[in-house]
């Protein structure tokens, strides 16, 4: 099926031939979908601290970064923002001139309420002689919004969210990168420092290094510290191969094999590079002013004390297995731990000889953990949280997508519609072990949980096949615990008219 010149190509992406097998076979067998057993909620996996646990878990967060630890805050950014402007692209091809559908008309109803109006009436008088007002005035509604897309004007269509103007400030508008620089100042520093690590396009590389050299002075002035600012792209060996629908491999008009991004996924690659104690993961659009930001800020620094304060009784627990000087009642407690603070649970635990428990312990103790803030639900499309049957029998928590679930079984869709938190992506990860060593965290991934979707190319159908998720099946074999955080710490834009909620405003 494969020929030399596939193999050549297979190998120039840093892959292997027995990966491109597994991938095809994975379009013919699919994906098991995952057991569940009840959706999480508060008291269920789920903790919701009072003022007091808050206050003590923010003091932990500050020690703990006082000890001289590495923290880098990890900002997924590679998303073009061309679904962001859907509605905007119809609406310039559409076969009417004037705003017509609600959104359009509320866009030009609030046009000057956006961050980026003034740069794009500066656009709009360079190419068109005239400023937004006037063209308006005019019915030249098209002009405006080809401006704001086109690759003549702002080239917001085809530019990422990272890049583009979110929020007005009196000295300027700002775009979520230099928001999430903020945010690493005020939460993420430490010993006067802030790593902030970017994935981005490959083809939008030179334009995130050119935002941050002309920002980032700005901002290490204003909060008294230093940046560490990196960058990475997603690597063409976490690309997937595509299938046409009899599941051999699609190829392109000169024959080559066609490989496609494998999804967010693909990052646990870069997030395994990063050196550092303490990850932060935030979505590059999850942003908010500063008149906004202290609810973002408190809640961080919670759910990173909550982190540090497991992790060192994890620790503290391998250190003393380790000496193999334990008795039967610490050994008892550490299974509370393992049961009640880390949320796993072994069904048939009290089977296991003493031996077989201690590896089982120190197994479920030494790997990845990490602490997510959810929200309570609210309609938005994505995942929740869990707690799910692993692949050795234990239960435990993981954040799901929808297709990870069984639509036929009644039962885990009343699960799913009736959850009661939603994951906003709000993820602060421990990646190194009781002895200081970095886990090799492509070890705990759950390579059963991928997705396979249908796409097309040039008119032609193909299969698409999706690797397990960063937040879901990547980190399927870490330990897991659930903070509720309030609902102002999660303000994404998915389209341009979020920009103009209050949050944004």
């Amino acid at each position: 099926m494969l020929s030399q010149e596939d193999l050549k190509q297979i190998a120039e992406k840093g892959m292997t031939e027995e990966l491109i097998d597994t991938q095809l076979g994975q379009f013919k067998t699919g994906f098991p979908f995952l057991k569940l057993e009840a959706a999480a909620g508060i008291g269920r996996g789920i903790i919701s601290p009072d003022k007091e646990e808050r206050i003590a878990y923010e003091e932990a967060w500050k020690k703990y970064k006082d000890e001289g630890r590495r923290v880098v805050k990890f900002v997924p950014a590679s998303g073009a923002a061309s679904r962001m402007f859907k509605d905007m692209f119809a609406f310039v091809d559409a076969d009417y001139d004037v705003p017509t559908t609600d959104f359009e008309k509320h866009f030009f109803e609030k046009i000057e309420n956006f961050a980026f109006y003034s740069a794009l009436d500066e656009q709009c008088i360079k190419n068109e002689g005239k400023g937004i007002k006037e063209l308006i005035a005019n019915g030249n509604y098209k002009a405006v919004a080809a401006n704001m897309l086109q690759n003549k004007g702002l080239n917001y269509g085809q530019l990422p969210k990272g890049l583009l103007l979110f929020h007005k400030y009196d000295n300027g508008s700002r775009t979520p990168m230099e928001e999430h620089l903020v945010e690493g100042a005020l939460y993420a520093a430490s010993e006067g420092k802030a790593h902030v690590h970017f994935t981005v396009s490959h083809e939008h590389m030179p334009l995130f290094k050119k935002k941050v050299a002309d920002k980032a002075e700005s901002y290490a002035k204003e909060f008294g510290i230093t940046y560490d600012i990196t960058f990475s792209e997603q690597k063409p060996s976490t690309d997937t191969v595509a299938a046409n629908p009899d599941n051999t491999p699609f190829r392109t008009e000169d024959g080559k094999l066609l490989f496609r991004p494998g999804g967010h996924g693909a990052l646990i690659e870069n997030l395994n590079e990063i050196d550092a104690d303490v990850i932060f993961i935030k979505n590059i659009d999850n942003v908010v002013p500063d008149r906004l930001k202290a609810d973002t800020v408190e809640y961080k620094q919670v759910i990173a004390g909550v982190l540090v304060t497991l992790q060192k009784k994890a620790f503290e627990y391998l250190e003393l297995l380790e000496t193999g000087a334990y008795s039967h009642e610490q050994l008892e407690n550490i299974i509370r731990f393992v049961q009640q603070d880390l949320c796993c649970r072994k069904p048939d635990i009290k089977y296991l000889e003493d031996a077989d428990l201690v590896i089982y312990l120190k197994q479920k103790l030494n790997r990845p953990i990490r602490v997510c803030g959810v929200v309570k639900n609210v309609g938005e499309p994505g995942g929740g949280p869990f707690l799910t049957y692993n692949q050795d029998g234990t239960i435990s928590l993981q954040i799901l997508e929808s297709s990870q679930i069984d639509k036929s079984n009644k039962e885990y869709m009343e699960m799913f519609t009736n959850g009661t938190h939603f994951n906003p992506v709000d993820i602060v990860c421990a990646v190194k072990d009781y002895k200081g060593k970095r886990f090799n965290l492509p070890e705990f991934v759950d390579k059963t949980t991928g997705f396979i979707s249908s796409k097309s190319k040039n008119g032609k159908e193909l299969k698409a096949l999706e690797l397990p998720g960063l937040w879901n099946g990547a980190m399927s074999d870490w330990n897991t615990v659930f903070v509720e955080v309030p609902l102002s710490t999660f303000n994404p834009v998915k389209t341009v008219n979020d920009l103009l909620r209050e949050q944004h405003q």
